[in-house]
């Protein structure tokens, strides 16, 4: 009779739903055994969905059948439950259905559930290699789960935002041409053309640029992107952008909208109040107060430049760097003399040498005189010019690297948020701000050439043009990234519209008419049609989920993603293909390991 009686039923409320004002109510709940706890005459089961767990109860009072069929449930078995809800006896603060339970009257097993390889709950031991392998069951988990519906939350609010303001989502290919983007493209052999290939978009930057040409003056897309580059904690190969384009604009209508954005998306998904306009800060002067482009402002700790007072200092380390055009920049950590000890100073030191660093000079004020090293080369004037540039009084720590001013600038920079996190000093909060005005180019010291640090159709400030052949390093570009807590979400430009500037831009880059015409020719064609003036921006999706949701890694708000070879441990991707799919595209592999 109970399983006819289940076959009828349909599922009325979601596990984490059900609230005391629910008590005597009939319901039906589905979803997986958290846990089964028999006591003899009495038997809970917690059972998990989605929104949360519900605890179902199993008593004298209920039908035999039921009880014993209760009796055979085990972790991760699949259930839809049929009963009443009542007041629970002891009361479980811990979840939202604490104060109620489900008295069962019919149960169904619908799945049986083998043990599962891993405890599925939040704290859960088992290694990420191992939780990736079985993906399907540890996105069971309660934190994932949140994070992924979290991420739907985002995306909604996304399309909400941008159709309101009038933008239209657009879908562009996903089967490219192959153009010089920066990273490496993912290739895709033609079965019909042999020996040519598509690539899959590292953007859709031409394409949405097109559409401005085509008079969609406001395009939005969650577009799909992929890049063939190495992993870290906050990069995978196939990442999501939220994209736009507009025209007729400037940087500033560009900046109150990504902002009206940004304000709409913390407010709603996480209730919190960002205020209007964002700050922003110049590359140059961000690189020079925290030796980052994507600065983590939420705490103080800026570079210092000590360069004036070891130029002609008696410390031949610090006086022949600046003398042969280096520099020599510190960090005042207040208070770190209490935990930068001599044995965590000489773990920081060997992370700089690390990343780059020669070394690391340091004045630990711990006791009533400064421990310093090098102290015994200055004059007392030049040890009290440190001193008092850096504010060190007693208690703090200071750390100096002395090198080639890019070096420096970015080693401080790492080390700074090293610092700042083992002093935990860093709140709990939100600071997003806007790196104005790049670079153009960077010079290649390998090469002996300058290198563009965006994609050739970023447009330069007016006022560099007439260096971007003479003097590329005097050239700043109408680039600006949107970058919060040390991340960077998001990088956009002005684009050049005018096809004079293009071809000067191309020929800066190195490219000649035929290689420019070659690789971006069905572009600048289409400029001589009528270009309006545009620019945009892309949001990284994943990079705001991870934010959001407090995660370390994008691996924890993608659901299936790939580890730091780009492998998918869960499904064995990439595999070998069959033999066949190779002849129908006219591939041959070569076998590196024979000579």
């Amino acid at each position: 009779m109970a399983l006819d009686r289940m076959d009828s039923l349909k599922r009325t409320h979601y596990c984490g739903t059900v609230r005391p004002e629910d008590e005597g109510k009939t319901i039906v709940v589905c979803g997986w055994a958290q846990r089964q706890r028999d006591l003899g005459g009495l038997i809970f089961i917690d059972l998990r969905d989605r929104t949360g767990i519900i605890q179902l109860a199993f008593d004298d009072a209920t039908e035999k059948s039921v009880f014993e069929k209760a009796s055979t449930v085990r972790s991760e078995f699949v259930l839809m439950a049929q009963g009443k809800v009542r007041r629970r006896s002891s009361v479980n603060k811990d979840i939202p259905t604490g104060e109620i339970e489900v008295e069962v009257t019919t149960l169904k097993i619908l799945g049986k559930a083998e043990t599962p390889p891993f405890d599925i709950s939040n704290d859960t031991k088992a290694n990420e290699e191992l939780r990736l392998k079985y993906r399907y069951l540890d996105l069971r988990r309660e934190k994932l789960q949140k994070n992924i519906m979290t991420r739907h939350r985002i995306a909604k609010v996304t399309r909400d935002y941008f159709d309101e303001n009038g933008f239209l989502e657009i879908e562009t290919p996903t089967l490219i041409k192959s153009t010089p983007e920066g990273a490496r493209d993912y290739l895709v052999p033609s079965r019909i053309h042999h020996g040519s290939f598509y690539a899959l978009p590292q953007s859709p930057q031409l394409y949405k640029q097109l559409l401005m040409l085509s008079g969609f003056d406001r395009y939005v897309q969650l577009a799909r992107c992929y890049r063939d580059e190495d992993l870290r904690a906050d990069r995978q190969p196939e990442f999501t952008q939220i994209d736009m384009e507009m025209s007729f604009v400037e940087m500033e209508d560009i900046f109150a909208i990504a902002e009206g954005y940004m304000k709409r998306l913390f407010g709603e998904v996480l209730g919190v109040e960002l205020s209007l306009p964002l700050p922003r800060i110049k590359f140059t002067d961000a690189m020079e107060q925290y030796g980052s482009d994507k600065p983590d402002i939420r705490f103080d700790m800026k570079l210092i430049d000590l360069s004036d007072i070891a130029e002609n200092c008696g410390f031949s380390v610090f006086a022949d760097t600046v003398k042969n055009g280096g520099t020599v920049r510190a960090i005042c950590a207040k208070g770190g003399a209490s935990v930068y000890t001599r044995k965590e100073i000489d773990k920081l030191t060997e992370e700089a040498k690390g990343i780059g660093a020669k070394g690391l000079a340091f004045i630990r004020y711990a006791e009533d005189t400064p421990t310093c090293a090098f102290a015994k080369f200055l004059s007392e004037e030049e040890f009290a010019a440190i001193m008092e540039r850096t504010d060190c009084q007693k208690g703090d720590v200071v750390f100096i690297i002395a090198d080639k001013k890019r070096l420096a600038l970015s080693v401080l920079g790492n080390l700074r948020l090293t610092v700042a996190k083992r002093l935990d000093i860093i709140p709990n909060t939100y600071a997003p701000l806007w790196i104005t005005e790049f670079p153009f180019f960077e010079y290649n010291e390998d090469t002996n050439s300058w290198d563009a640090m965006h994609h050739p159709f970023t447009s330069p400030l007016d006022e560099c043009i007439p260096y971007l052949e003479s003097d590329p390093g005097k050239v700043f570009a109408k680039a600006y990234d949107l970058v919060m807590n040390g991340i960077e979400l998001s990088s956009g430009s002005i684009r050049i519209t005018d096809p004079v500037l293009q071809n000067q831009m191309f020929k800066a880059l190195g490219l000649t008419d035929e290689e420019a015409h070659e690789k971006f020719g069905f572009l600048t064609d289409a400029f001589r049609f009528g270009a309006p003036p545009h620019g945009g921006l892309a949001i990284g999706l994943d990079r705001i989920c991870m934010l959001l949701t407090e995660s370390d890694s994008l691996r924890d708000v993608v659901a299936f993603p790939k580890v730091s070879n780009s492998s998918e441990l869960m499904s064995g991707a990439p595999a070998a293909v069959d033999p066949v799919q190779l002849t129908d595209l006219a591939i041959a592999i070569i076998n590196e390991d024979k000579e």
